[in-house]
């Protein structure tokens, strides 16, 4: 999409609705006030947050519904469903006018040079791990997005390098984004409760190649989504990654965080990308043996004697969950929460790594089902429970080597806010039971 130089300078001229006054609507709300945009209509589905931002009763909700029609540009913020939205009428009448926070940072900063990483699983670490190699190289290195800062809450320059987690809530709206760097790493089921079907999903996470061009650079390595690339025409130098010659690369990395294969996917893209960025083999591994994992992402938290404690909060499908199974062995399994609509549990080639499971969360009935007749289990309800019955559980076993596996396979929602609050929760109990009981 070629966008005009004054379509670029009349944006700013526009008036806006903010749909969603969460941590990014928030954000793009600070950053068009900065800019001083005079027309500016906002809401939130939750009352309470209406009030903390002092909405009048002439911002009514049927007075936000009836800006939507007026407006130049509708602004919704990442997880509003149009489909189950009370403005869905309005918003499909309007789609066109539809655009997120990624729209507005890429139609003010056509020049900056950015990488979007989106997939499934491993978006995060992947995006950590090339904003640490890249900080080794260059100054004006910056990450955003669905990590940390909201993109409009970045400082950058026109020499900036910036990073950018995408969600597949952000892209589904997303019209105007163009990556100098596009990554998708893999594609699962997954947040089909919001995208309705799969199709949907991945249409959206394809997104981020949309509006390439021949300088631009695409990379895949599953042959399913090269197919779906070339089939939808898409213009951007594609790349497809292949691990034959990574090999070599991952024996002389020395950091333990790596010594598995759960980071093999976000190692091998990371690698590619700098590789068109002309960083050395050498300052690749360099960077990387000094590089610190995410916390809840596969983080052992304890290691004592015949133990290895993992907190894998950040795991809410079987999806991602399955990595950490198939490498470990011996393991407690604490699993449970609430469960995603379309995953199952692909246990057959897996089911010899794990001795027991744990089940927590309010509804169990899923988990009882995927588990049954594959491995033994025992329904704890609470965290906290679940780790008492596992350290009381272990006296049991002669092993030495067992893995305390907390990789819930499901999001945290019934239970905890969210999945950082879920895995700290894990430390917390880890830490207090291991004295009493190991």
């Amino acid at each position: 999409m070629n966008l005009s130089k004054k379509f670029r300078k009349n944006f700013l001229q526009k008036s806006f609705a903010i749909y969603g006054l969460g941590k990014t609507g928030s954000s793009t709300l600070n950053f068009l006030k900065k800019k001083k945009i005079s027309t500016i209509y906002i809401w939130d589905d939750n009352k309470k947050i209406r009030g903390q931002h002092n909405l009048k009763k002439k911002n009514s909700l049927g007075f936000f519904k009836k800006q939507l029609n007026l407006v130049d540009f509708i602004v919704i913020s990442p997880g509003i469903s149009i489909e189950k939205s009370i403005f869905k009428k309005e918003l499909l009448k309007n789609k066109k006018k539809i655009i997120t926070d990624l729209d507005i940072f890429f139609i003010l900063n056509p020049t900056v040079k950015s990488i979007i990483v989106t997939g499934t699983n491993g978006k995060s670490t992947t995006c950590k791990i090339i904003q640490h190699i890249l900080s080794t190289r260059y100054k004006n290195v910056y990450l955003g997005g669905n990590i940390g800062k909201p993109i409009l809450d970045l400082k950058f320059n026109k020499n900036s390098i910036v990073t950018i987690e995408a969600s597949s809530f952000q892209l589904a709206y997303s019209n105007y984004i163009r990556a100098k760097y596009a990554i998708l790493l893999n594609i699962s089921n997954d947040h089909l409760e919001w995208h309705i079907t799969k199709s949907n999903y991945i249409n959206s996470k394809f997104r981020i190649f949309k509006n390439q061009k021949k300088s631009d650079f695409a990379f895949l390595d599953n042959k399913q989504l090269v197919n779906i690339y070339k089939q939808k025409k898409l213009k951007g130098n594609l790349n497809i990654i292949f691990d034959k010659n990574f090999k070599f690369i991952k024996i002389k990395i020395k950091n333990t965080y790596f010594e598995t294969n759960i980071n093999n996917q976000n190692l091998i893209f990371a690698y590619h990308l700098i590789k068109k960025l002309n960083i050395s083999d050498k300052m690749f591994i360099n960077s990387i043996n000094t590089f610190r994992g995410l916390d809840h992402r596969y983080q052992i938290i304890y290691k004592k004697k015949f133990i290895t404690c993992i907190n894998d909060s950040k795991a809410t499908s079987f999806e991602a969950s399955k990595y950490a199974i198939k490498n470990n062995k011996n393991i407690f399994w604490i699993v449970g929460g609430k469960n995603k609509l379309g995953d199952s549990f692909e246990l057959k080639n897996l089911k010899k790594n794990i001795i027991k499971s744990f089940i927590i969360g309010k509804k169990t009935a899923f988990f009882k089902n995927q588990l049954s007749n594959h491995i033994n289990y025992k329904v704890s309800y609470t965290l906290q429970k679940a780790v008492v019955d596992i350290f009381k559980d272990l006296k049991k076993f002669n092993s030495n080597d067992i893995t305390v596996l907390f990789s819930p396979a499901s999001a945290s929602y019934d239970q905890f806010k969210n999945f950082m609050i879920r895995g700290d929760q894990f430390k917390f109990f880890v830490r207090k039971y291991a004295k009493k009981y190991l």
